[in-house]
């Protein structure tokens, strides 16, 4: 596969979500796609690094690392295994480099920055979810695409999910009639929970609370799979749980004093790759990555609720748990002629013993190969008995959506999607603002509408 069709691939991708079909990379020979990344961290050097790197050198080449701790970019630049300059400054990277695509891990605030340079500066840009973190930012993305003949890709994974991929065939299919009314419910584990607020995701400056960072996941598949942008919403949270709410504080979990009766102790020094990557360079930026997570700067929500109402009049309600014993999630979906009900890793479903302190790794691991399994989707139809749809269903990398997002764009160039998985500005904007909407609505405790935060305006979309 030579550039021109490496970058004719991500171009199809992106112009299933509707917006501009890229300009370049005809007639380009057989060069290499050049991709620049900022952003060194667990994400940046992982799956946007390492894994590029060992699947598909053959068609790509690193030519630049961006990030803020020197220490952080020597260290990525050898475990990713490139030999391209790196850089602190950004806009010194992309005029001395020339990418052809820059790739955005940074925390959530800023990607809305690095965006914007990148189309006004002549790059494709792809980013990590979530677009960005207010309804400001938004703005300023939406406007410097319209001012740009580049593109943005999302990466949307769990959309490419098999799982998530059959309940999509399933509702395109019309396997319960026109849909109604939704119940989602997300369960994050005391593992996978109480992380976030150890890092800079548990300061809403940064993350923009988990309404954004984390849902911003579960608002896209809504999206997606609804097949409408969101009309308006009503959310209320609360930070009970984390933050203030312990008598047990530290500076952090390798100091700590109360390590014995704390019962969310970590210890970082048992993970050498956060060694490596995070604590032996806390002296060049000061970010800690064991923080205490009962620290009082703490100021997003812990548990969450929502009810969005949609363009096309569909009504859902979603809440997010983040110290549940379990991490898994449920969803109902109702129908003018049935039901259709899905789940993930709910231990009592299939009577097993899960071990929930590995279970998050095991979802982010990019390397382990489990072999695709079967889980049951029911779709119970009115007047009739429910019947049990097996799905296809795979543990590692967001449930299998990580790998199929990166051959979607490196290794079938030109292969039609049937279930419009791809993922760019409109989507992006669409499930991040269902975020600020909620954040928004807690704040001012009224229902807020998508369409007075910024010029984008929703609608019912059309497959």
């Amino acid at each position: 596969m030579d550039r021109r069709v490496c970058l004719k691939s991500i171009g199809m991708l992106v112009g299933g979500s509707f917006i501009k079909l890229p300009s370049w990379g005809f007639g380009l020979g057989g060069n290499k796609l050049r991709v620049a990344l900022v952003g060194t961290g667990i994400r940046g050097t992982g799956f946007w690094g390492k894994s590029l790197v060992e699947k598909y050198s053959n068609i790509l080449e690193f030519v630049g690392l961006c990030d803020i701790n020197p220490g952080r970019l020597e260290y990525a630049k050898k475990y990713i295994q490139v030999n391209c300059p790196i850089y602190l400054d950004f806009k010194k990277m992309i005029s001395e480099t020339h990418p052809d695509l820059v790739i955005v891990t940074t925390k959530d605030s800023t990607h809305h920055e690095f965006s914007v340079q990148c189309l006004e500066m002549g790059c494709d840009v792809l980013t990590e979810k979530p677009l960005t973190t207010d309804e400001e930012k938004c703005q300023q993305i939406i406007d410097a695409d319209r001012n740009s003949d580049k593109n943005l890709i999302i990466g949307f994974n769990y959309r490419w999910s098999p799982y998530s991929t059959k309940i999509k065939e399933l509702l395109m299919q019309g396997a319960i009639g026109k849909i109604v009314s939704v119940d989602f419910h997300w369960y994050l584990n005391i593992y996978h929970g109480a992380s976030y607020f150890r890092r800079w995701h548990g300061l809403r400056e940064s993350s923009g609370t988990l309404w954004v960072h984390k849902a911003t996941h579960h608002f896209d598949l809504l999206n997606w799979w609804l097949d409408s942008d969101p009309r308006e919403v009503y959310a209320y949270g609360a930070l009970e749980h984390y933050g203030s709410n312990s008598p047990y504080r530290g500076e952090n979990c390798r100091i700590c004093s109360h390590k014995q009766e704390c019962k969310f102790f970590w210890d970082i020094t048992r993970n050498q790759r956060l060694m490596d990557l995070y604590v032996a360079h806390e002296k060049h930026d000061g970010y800690i990555r064991d923080n205490c997570l009962f620290r009082k700067e703490i100021d997003i929500y812990d548990k969450m609720s929502a009810q969005i109402k949609y363009m096309n009049d569909i009504i859902v309600n979603y809440s997010l748990t983040t110290y549940s014993p379990f991490e898994g999630w449920r969803i109902a979906f109702n129908g003018m002629d049935g039901r259709l009900e899905a789940w993930q890793d709910i231990p009592y479903q299939r009577n097993v013993s899960v071990d929930q302190s590995q279970l998050h790794a095991a979802e982010m691991d990019q390397t382990k190969k489990e072999e695709v399994r079967s889980e049951p989707i029911i779709v119970h139809k009115l007047w009739k008995d429910f019947n049990i749809v097996p799905a296809a269903f795979q543990r590692g990398g967001h449930g299998g959506g990580d790998q199929r997002l990166h051959e979607q764009i490196f290794t079938h160039p030109g292969q039609k999607d049937p279930y419009q998985r791809a993922a760019g500005i409109r989507d992006g904007a669409m499930s991040c603002l269902i975020g600020i909407a909620a954040r928004k609505s807690i704040e001012s405790r009224r229902p807020v509408r998508i369409a007075e935060l910024t010029d984008l305006e929703p609608r019912v979309k059309k497959m």
